[in-house]
């Protein structure tokens, strides 16, 4: 069975139909990257899979929850489904550590020093072990996106969602948020995420999606995607962000 199932999704902001009729499926352990335009419907779609933004019809399943159903527990599914913004939302006045151990203590409960040891743990994987007693102003924003991808880490996701999140960094600093995901996947974790770094998603994902007026327009394996693409629409954004 697959992670995460969207069936015929439909997302309207007033009269804005955002996404129409949107299906995916991703399976565990798969690595998702989704392109297109501004406006194409990307990040709405990382948003509903969170339960961050309701959808008027079709359905969102996250393992065995559909996440639109009455009743469904969106706290339980948001413990197991990460998602990191191209702003850092870091709190300043909290240290880098305080900020990783903060869900743990408060959402799971999880004692102090056990907290602690997951913040080291994810520090380490994101290699800024050396950075635990910083304040984020006192950090590039680089590093500042590597501590967001840890604090979400340590809630020990399913599932990580990552909008942009290399859009916001100066072009010398994208290599090391990019190396970090890189480390993800290699290590099985299942991500979907919205990009516009083509090399990146040609590299480490297994399937590229392309949206377009809030469809899923063409999808394929990474490794043949850019290279074949089936659709005027995919052959005009790739010309525009390949060259």
């Amino acid at each position: 069975m697959s992670l995460v199932a969207c069936r015929d999704v439909v997302k309207r902001f007033g009269t804005n139909t955002v996404l129409d009729g949107v299906s995916l499926e991703v399976a565990a352990g798969e690595i998702v990257a989704i392109i297109g335009r501004s406006g194409s419907g990307k990040s709405t779609l990382l948003r509903c899979v969170n339960g961050l933004e309701a959808i008027q019809d079709g359905s969102i399943r996250v393992g065995d929850t559909t996440i639109n159903a009455p009743g469904a527990d969106l706290r339980a599914v948001r413990q197991r489904v990460g998602i990191v913004f191209q702003s850092y939302n870091l709190f300043p006045h909290l240290t880098v550590e305080k900020n990783i151990t903060l869900a743990p203590r408060v959402v799971k409960k999880i004692s102090d020093r056990d907290a602690r040891q997951i913040a080291s743990d994810v520090l380490a994987k994101v290699g800024l072990s050396e950075k635990v007693n910083a304040y984020p102003d006192s950090l590039s924003g680089g590093q500042q996106q590597r501590v967001a991808i840890a604090r979400s880490l340590a809630m020990n996701p399913d599932l990580m969602l990552f909008d942009e999140i290399t859009s916001a960094l100066d072009p010398e600093l994208v290599g090391e948020v990019l190396k970090v995901l890189e480390a993800l996947a290699s290590q099985g974790m299942t991500m979907m995420l919205v990009t516009h770094e083509m090399g990146f998603a040609r590299r480490c994902a297994d399937r590229v999606v392309f949206m377009h007026q809030g469809k899923i327009w063409e999808q394929g394996s990474a490794a043949t995607f850019f290279d074949n693409p089936k659709t005027p629409e995919l052959t005009s954004f790739l010309s525009a962000v390949l060259h």
